[in-house]
């Protein structure tokens, strides 16, 4: 049975043994910096505490199975209940464990570093990802067929029939989980969008910006760029969103914005010009508004109305993050200068007589 073989390892090899217990011991007093050290910068209090308090439990419990093997297990004949579900649990957290510092060490080799915030972090790539998964799949391989060999599955149809249990539970399971993993490895493979892109997604029911966070194996965080809150999106559901990569700039001025107004025919082209140049140059002498003052304003006329005539601005920009500001305080210049030239910007209405 595999307890008697370890203890009867670890009551041959006393350094073996001490070894191991000075590891866990180790790991138990420096928990709360090894959690710190190997979790993102952004984890929360709560988080990080609860991560520590397993870190200390599952050691204290290795350090409890180390004590049976060592004093007990090696003079036992069969395994009992208690000890094949520590055992178990030892293995799982062994798995997750090395599953994590795997992940970890992946993304440090293959992934690509970016700053956000002012601290420089490593961020997952297609290659990274795929990796990483294929680790954790073969670390839970072995997981697996250690505990079935620990729980006393030891001929070939009992193994089988465990595995073939949990791979019907996997298959029943894979539309929960399976599109949402491979659209992830898609995004990050065709570069479609990135972390901290500043991207619009839009389908027939809403229209929001944001910019991208992070992408993670099964979800998407995006940060609100109008209302400032974090949101987490399927990755399957990305895909089904049309995507404007706003931080891929066309042209190398930048992004071309455009804002629409209608003013009536009483008011002259001459007169509208001069109030959208007014405006323009009233915008790029504010620090606030991020405009490219080396390129002109664009003025057009878009459309001829029965009540109005509607003007459209272009003008560029190559702060994609501040977009939302930037329209928002032009749009204030543009009323400003509207008052200035006495030029009505509601849009007219015309009666009609019988």
């Amino acid at each position: 049975m595999v307890s008697e073989q370890i203890g009867a390892l670890l009551v041959e090899s006393w350094p073996l043994l001490v070894g191991l217990l000075l590891i866990n011991l180790v790991l138990i007093v420096f928990s709360a910096r090894i959690v710190k050290a190997l979790s993102r910068d952004d984890i929360s209090e709560n988080l990080l505490d609860f991560r520590t308090n397993v870190l200390r439990g599952l050691n204290g419990l290795a350090v409890g199975l180390l004590g049976y093997f060592r004093f007990y297990g090696a003079g036992q004949s069969g395994q009992g209940l208690g000890i094949q579900l520590l055992s178990i649990l030892f293995v799982l957290y062994l798995s997750y464990l090395t599953a994590h510092l795997s992940a970890r060490v992946v993304r440090r080799r293959f992934g690509r570093p970016i700053q956000s915030g002012g601290v420089q972090r490593i961020a997952d790539t297609y290659a990274s990802r795929a990796l990483a998964i294929f680790v954790s799949a073969f670390i839970g391989i072995i997981a697996l067929i250690s505990i079935i060999r620990i729980a006393g599955f030891n001929s070939l149809l009992e193994a089988g029939g465990v595995i073939g249990f949990i791979g019907v539970f996997l298959a029943l399971t894979q539309s929960a989980w399976a599109p949402d993993l491979i659209s992830g490895l898609v995004i990050l493979n065709t570069k479609m969008l990135e972390e901290r892109d500043v991207v619009k997604l839009s389908d027939s029911n809403e229209t929001f910006y944001a910019t991208v966070y992070r992408t993670r194996p099964f979800y998407t965080e995006l940060l609100n760029l109008i209302d400032n809150h974090r949101v987490m999106i399927r990755n399957s559901k990305i895909r089904d969103y049309t995507v404007h990569n706003l931080s891929r700039f066309a042209s190398a001025k930048g992004l071309r914005e455009t804002l629409k107004f209608k003013i009536g025919y009483d008011t002259t082209p001459e007169r509208v010009k001069e109030m959208f140049e007014a405006a323009f140059v009233a915008a790029c002498d504010d620090p606030d508004i991020f405009l490219e003052a080396q390129h002109p304003l664009e003025i057009r006329i878009q459309d001829t109305g029965d009540h109005a005539v509607e003007w459209s601005i272009h003008y560029y920009t190559k702060e994609e993050a501040a977009l939302i500001k930037t329209r928002q305080l032009f749009r204030e210049k543009i009323l400003n200068a509207a008052y200035e030239a006495a030029i009505d910007l509601s849009t007219p209405v015309t009666l009609h007589q019988k």
